[in-house]
C-alpha cells in the first residue's frame, strides 16, 4: 500500500491563513501560537514565509496580521474569473473620450493603490503612469474612495494609525476634516481632489462595486488649467457613471459564470 505523502510545513501554513481569515482584527504570533498549539519558532518561521510572499502582511503599528494582498488574488480569481481590466477597458476609453483626460483603474494592494489598467488622454500635454505603478493609500480623490469602500472601523484605524502625509500646500492633513471627506465619498459615490496630491492637478475617482474580494476604483486626472469647475462638475457625473457601468458588467458576467457552473453550460446560458 503506498504512503501518502505528508507536508506538516504546509497544512500548519492553512491552519494559520484560516486563523487569520476569520478574525476581525490581525493575530499576533502569540495568539497564533496560543490558538494552534504551535511553538513560538514554528509560527514565526512559518509566518516570515507566508510575507515575504505576500500571503499576509504585517500592521506597522500593532505589529498583528492580516490576509495579504496575493491571496486576495488568489482568491479573486478562484471566486469569479472576472478579469477587471477587460470589463472595463472600453468603458474607460469612452470616459477618456469624453473628458479627454486620463483615465485609470486600480485596486486596493496592502497599504497602497496599484494601476491596473491606463486609458491615456489624447492630448499632447497629460498626466500618465504606466501600469503596475503603486499610488499612496492617501492619494486625494483615489485614496477617499478606497477608504470609504472599506469597512467603516478598519478605514477609521487606518487613518488614526498611519496619520495624513502631506502632499502638497491642499492636502488635509486634519483627521476629522478627512473623515469628513471620507463619508460624504460613502455617501455620494465619488470623490475630488483639487491639488491635494500633486500641485496643478486635480482628479475625481468613484468606486468599483461588485469585484469581490477586492475594493477598486476608476478615476480622471487632468491639469487644473483644463479642469475648471463647470468641467470637474461635468467629470463627477461622468466618472461615477463610469464606475456604475464596470460595476454592472461586473455583476452580469458573474451571474452569468454561477449559471455556467451550476448548470454546466460552456458557453452562454440561453436567452
Amino acid at each position: 500500500m503506498a504512503t501518502r505523502y505528508q507536508a506538516p510545513s504546509v497544512k500548519k501554513a492553512f491552519q494559520i491563513l484560516k486563523l487569520i481569515s476569520k478574525a476581525n482584527r490581525g493575530l499576533g504570533i502569540t495568539e497564533l501560537a496560543n490558538s494552534l498549539e504551535m511553538s513560538k519558532g514554528t509560527v514565526h518561521g512559518i509566518i516570515s514565509a507566508l510575507e515575504e510572499s505576500g500571503t499576509i502582511m504585517r500592521h506597522p503599528l500593532t505589529k498583528k496580521y492580516t490576509l495579504g494582498f496575493t491571496l486576495f488574488e488568489l482568491g479573486k480569481l478562484a471566486y469569479s474569473q472576472i478579469d477587471l481590466k477587460d470589463l472595463a477597458r472600453p468603458v474607460m476609453e469612452n470616459l477618456m473620450e469624453r473628458t479627454q483626460e486620463s483615465v485609470y483603474v486600480g485596486v486596493l494592494n496592502g497599504e497602497h493603490i496599484t494601476i491596473l489598467d491606463i486609458a491615456e488622454s489624447s492630448q499632447d500635454l497629460k498626466i500618465t503612469s504606466p501600469r503596475g505603478t503603486t499610488i499612496p493609500l492617501f492619494a486625494g480623490a483615489t485614496g477617499k474612495v478606497i477608504l470609504a469602500s472599506m469597512d467603516k472601523e478598519k478605514a477609521l484605524d487606518i487613518i488614526r494609525s498611519n496619520g495624513l502625509p502631506r502632499f502638497t500646500e491642499r492636502t488635509i492633513t486634519d483627521p476629522e476634516v478627512y473623515i469628513q471627506e471620507i463619508e460624504r465619498a460613502r455617501e455620494t459615490g465619488y470623490a475630488t481632489d483639487y491639488e491635494e496630491y500633486i500641485s496643478g492637478v486635480r482628479a475625481v475617482a468613484s468606486a468599483i462595486k461588485g469585484w469581490k474580494p477586492l475594493i477598486s476604483a476608476i478615476w480622471v486626472v487632468g491639469f487644473k488649467t483644463s479642469l475648471d469647475d463647470h468641467k470637474m462638475e461635468t467629470l463627477i457625473n461622468v466618472t461615477r457613471e463610469a464606475a456604475e457601468e464596470i460595476s454592472r458588467r461586473i455583476e452580469e458576467q458573474s451571474i452569468s459564470h454561477d449559471l455556467r457552473k451550476v448548470s454546466g453550460w460552456p458557453n452562454e446560458p440561453p436567452r
